[in-house]
């Protein structure tokens, strides 16, 4: 429904880089994040989350481990500083620092492109298809399409984009985090709101998860983020769910939106009055 142009170059500003350093590093994110920060090698990255204490995710971004005690984290701007500072609230008490860089963060589905920079900067590989890379340094580049069209991309491989009003909302198994990548761990121990996060899965506490809809858009207002779309019963239409993200582009509407995980797979849903069509999700959203 939308073609994405191969060989794309896209410089992410809605994203910011996070360095993280220190010999307590590995062990303090352990503590902190869904993700098991140990089983993380050189070079490899995964989605994870940092929740609260009741479970709710503060912020949602991609750890990258460049060394034994260096990482990374690409985080949406929005979210800081909030993000942060729930992330550092007990470092006093570790040996790790948290520095907010200036450093441009790029996005590519070309190895080509990736290959010419690979000596300036530091790369990390995407699951999925097309293959998707992500780079950072201290470089400029010509890009060839707007930031957004990255977010079409997460949205296409049901990767969650957490936006501000979402902050402390949502679990993570409520935006499918326990499909994706090492995002969650269920094996670690402990870590903030663990306790939450295992219940939604062995107990089944959990009752919604993330959807991709698609609908024509030929108009210039886009819903809120965090508004509701509608389902059809019977004749009438009822409020549903909450919008987690849209993104407009090329006479289409991508949502992805939070709902109870039973809907019926012929049910028909509408934002405003736009019909939309339920795009089935890379992965499946059962249990294991």
């Amino acid at each position: 429904m939308c073609k994405i142009q191969p060989n794309l170059l896209i410089r992410l500003d809605q994203y910011r880089l996070i360095e993280i350093n220190g010999v307590d590093a590995e062990k303090y994110l352990q503590g902190q994040l869904t993700c098991d920060v140990s089983k993380l090698a050189d070079g490899e990255q995964t989605l994870t989350c940092h929740c609260d204490p009741k479970g709710k995710m503060s912020s949602l971004f991609r750890l990258y481990r460049k060394t034994a005690t260096q990482f990374f984290m690409i985080v949406r701007h929005e979210l800081l500083p909030e993000a942060l500072v729930q992330l550092k609230k007990y470092a006093v008490f570790s040996k790790v620092t948290f520095t907010e860089l200036d450093t441009a963060i790029f996005g590519t589905t070309s190895g080509e492109i990736l290959a010419k920079f690979c000596e300036e900067v530091t790369a990390c590989a995407l699951p999925g298809t097309p293959s998707r890379h992500l780079f950072w340094g201290d470089i400029e580049l010509d890009t060839n399409h707007s930031s957004d069209v990255w977010d079409l991309l997460d949205i296409q491989h049901g990767v969650p984009i957490l936006h501000k009003p979402h902050q402390f909302e949502l679990i993570p198994q409520a935006v499918n985090l326990q499909c994706l990548d090492q995002a969650i761990s269920f094996t670690k121990g402990c870590y903030i709101g663990q306790e939450t996060v295992a219940r939604a899965k062995y107990r089944g506490a959990n009752k919604r998860a993330m959807f991709t809809f698609v609908g024509e858009f030929h108009g210039s207002e886009l819903p809120d983020i965090a508004s509701a779309i509608e389902m059809q019963i019977g004749e009438h239409w009822k409020s549903t769910g909450l919008i987690l993200s849209r993104v407009p582009q090329d006479n289409h509407l991508w949502l992805q939106v939070v709902l109870n995980k039973e809907i019926e797979p012929d049910a028909a849903f509408r934002v405003g009055q736009i019909p939309l069509q339920l795009v089935e999700l890379p992965y499946s959203l059962d249990e294991n």
